[in-house]
C-alpha cells in the first residue's frame, strides 16, 4: 500500500505506520465480529417474530411468546427522564466551573465530579435501594401525587421502586458525563469570544448566552449523546430499582422494565434455544441503538473542536 511506502520513510516509521494501522482497523473488526455473532444467535426469534417483535407486548417465556415493547419502552422512558434531570444539572455546573468558579475551586470539583463516573454501578444501586427508594415511597411520590395527581404521569400507589426511581438513579449516573465534556468545550470557546461581548456592556450571564453557549451548541449536544448512550446501556443499578415488571405503564410511579435489565435477570434462567436467542435479540437492539448514538455523539464534539480550530 502507498500508506506503507512513501519514498524516504524509514522502516521503523512504516512498522509503526502499520502497526497503528491495524489498530485502528481492529476496533471496527472487533465491532463488526459482535454485530455479526448477535445477528448469528438471534436467528430463531428474527424467523420467527420479524419486525413484530420489536412492538410485541407479551413476554411469556412458558408458551415462548415475546415481544421488546415494553423493554423498549422502559429502556427509551428511564433513559428520557434520566436526561430531563440530568442535562439542566450537568450543564449549569459545567457553565459554573468554566464561567464563574475561581481556579482553586473549579479544577478539585471538576476532579470531584468526574470521579463520580468511576463509582461501580451495583453502588449506585445500593444507594439507591436503602436511601432512594424509600425517600420516593415516602416522600417525592406523595407529594407529587398531591400536586400534580391531576396527570396521568403521577397517578398510581408509591411503590418506591419504579420509573421515578430509576430515572433518578441513572440522573446522578450520567450527571459527571455532561459536566466533563461540556466544561471542556465551554474552555475551547476562544477567550475573544467573551472579550468582545464584555466591551460592549454585556453582564456575565449575557456573555455566557450570547457569546458562549452558541458557539459550544454542537459539543454540549455531544456530552448529552454520551451521556444518554451511558443510561441506555445501564444495567445493575437500573435492575436494583426500577422493578422489573414486563408492563407498559403511563404512570411513573409503576415498576418497569429494561433491555439490559432483562438480559442481566433471565440470561441464567432460559431454558430453551429460543428464548436464549430472543434474550440476544434484545442485546442486539441494545447494541445497535447504542452505537449509533455514540457515533452522533462523537459526530458532534468533532464538529466542535474543528470549528474552534479554524476560527482560532
Amino acid at each position: 500500500m502507498v500508506l506503507f511506502r512513501r519514498p524516504g520513510v524509514s522502516p521503523a516509521d512504516r512498522l509503526f505506520r502499520a502497526t497503528v494501522f491495524t489498530m485502528a482497523v481492529s476496533v471496527l473488526v472487533i465491532t463488526g465480529v459482535i454485530a455479526y455473532e448477535l445477528v448469528r444467535n438471534s436467528r430463531l426469534p428474527i424467523e420467527k417474530f420479524g419486525w413484530a417483535f420489536l412492538w410485541g407486548t407479551t413476554w411469556d417465556p412458558v408458551a415462548e411468546r415475546f415481544g421488546a415493547l415494553p423493554f423498549l419502552y422502559g429502556t427509551l422512558v428511564s433513559s428520557a427522564l434520566a436526561l430531563l434531570i440530568a442535562v439542566p444539572v450537568g450543564l449549569g455546573v459545567a457553565i459554573f466551573l468554566s464561567e464563574l468558579a475561581p481556579r482553586w475551586l473549579s479544577d478539585p470539583a471538576a476532579f470531584m465530579v468526574e470521579l463520580l463516573a468511576a463509582i461501580p454501578s451495583v453502588i449506585y444501586g445500593l444507594i439507591g435501594i436503602f436511601v432512594l427508594v424509600p425517600w420516593v415511597r415516602n416522600v417525592l411520590e406523595p407529594a407529587l401525587s398531591g400536586t400534580l395527581g391531576f396527570l396521568p404521569l403521577f397517578r398510581g400507589a408509591p411503590y418506591g421502586v419504579g420509573m421515578l426511581t430509576a430515572g433518578l438513579v441513572l440522573a446522578t449516573m450520567v450527571v459527571p458525563f455532561i459536566v466533563s465534556v461540556s466544561r471542556e468545550i465551554l474552555m475551547a470557546v476562544p477567550h475573544s469570544q467573551r472579550e468582545a461581548i464584555l466591551s460592549l456592556g454585556a453582564t456575565r450571564w449575557e456573555m455566557v448566552r450570547v457569546a458562549v453557549l452558541p458557539y459550544a451548541r454542537s459539543g454540549i449536544m455531544g456530552s448529552v449523546f454520551l451521556a444518554l448512550a451511558r443510561a441506555l446501556g445501564e444495567t445493575m443499578a437500573v435492575t436494583m430499582v426500577i422493578g422489573n415488571r414486563p408492563e407498559i405503564r403511563l404512570s411513573l410511579f409503576e415498576p418497569g422494565y429494561t433491555m439490559a435489565a432483562v438480559i442481566a435477570n433471565e440470561f441464567t434462567e432460559a431454558t430453551s434455544d429460543l428464548y436464549v436467542q430472543t434474550l440476544i435479540e434484545i442485546g442486539l437492539v441494545l447494541f445497535a441503538v447504542t452505537i449509533l448514538v455514540n457515533a452522533v455523539a462523537r459526530l458532534l464534539i468533532y464538529s466542535v473542536f474543528t470549528k474552534v480550530e479554524v476560527r482560532e
